[in-house]
């Protein structure tokens, strides 16, 4: 089972931008993934990454302010998020999967406690 910490939430004006970490321990062969859930709404897919960096996969309403990398020496995912709209408030997670290809959050057996982003207008 892998355990997955996230940290680097905050709040933000719009425009500005965040950086998430997610640590993940025993994470060899899973792919990461980052969600997001706004206050009454469902659990929305942002972007996954491959155990070796590859492949990386966003939802379109992120496509070119967010980006996925991944370090594999320290164990640990990021999402650096610019651009951020207030559209973007919500609790972030990061989640693993076995799956090598999917956005579904049905999938992603692991999940980190969330971290809170919220952006002002």
């Amino acid at each position: 089972q892998v355990q997955l910490v996230e940290s680097g939430g905050g709040a933000v004006q719009a425009g500005g931008s965040l950086r998430l970490s997610c640590a993940a321990s025993g994470r060899s062969g899973y792919m990461l993934g980052w969600f997001r859930q706004a206050p009454g709404k469902g659990r929305e897919f942002v972007a996954f990454i491959g155990w070796s960096g590859f492949p990386t996969h966003y939802t379109d309403t992120v496509k070119g302010r967010f980006t996925i990398t991944a370090d594999n020496a320290k164990n640990t995912v990021i999402l650096e998020m610019n651009n951020l709209e207030p559209e973007d408030t919500a609790v972030y997670y990061c989640a693993a999967t076995r799956s090598s290809w999917t956005t579904r959050a049905v999938e992603f057996s692991s999940w980190g406690q969330g971290t809170q982003v919220t952006v002002s207008s």
